[in-house]
């Protein structure tokens, strides 16, 4: 018999909320070694789209509709392809800042979103 999970009282009590805010401590930290004069390209960029992941499953959740919740994760699952981009081109670019840690948790949060949304939509 599976173990039933503990209800969802608030968004703060989803799994992929809470690794959506790992990923956003973990470009936090890896994009602090950027140079500075990335601070306003790729930088600002990457933090930007990683503040998106957690804030549109928040902003979802507390809608109220399956439609509505669907949409905003839509929107988390777009910022998160438009981080992943980011980080492959920052580690092209500047290759002795390691993005596999904050690559691979990335990752898992779309694989959640993907699930979450197949769920919801069906």
């Amino acid at each position: 018999m599976r173990e039933s999970l503990p209800p969802v009282k608030n968004f703060k009590d989803l799994v992929v909320w809470q690794k959506g805010m790992d990923v956003v401590k973990a470009v936090y930290h890896a994009s602090a070694l950027l140079p500075p004069e990335e601070k306003f390209g790729l930088t600002g960029q990457m933090r930007r789209c990683a503040i998106s992941i957690p804030s549109n499953i928040a902003e979802g959740k507390k809608r109220g509709s399956k439609a509505d919740y669907a949409r905003f994760l839509d929107v988390a699952n777009g910022s998160a392809a438009e981080l992943e981009t980011q980080l492959i081109l920052a580690g092209e670019f500047y290759p002795a800042v390691d993005f596999a840690k904050t690559m691979a948790t990335l990752e898992e949060v779309q694989k959640m979103l993907t699930t979450l949304l197949v769920k919801i939509r069906n």
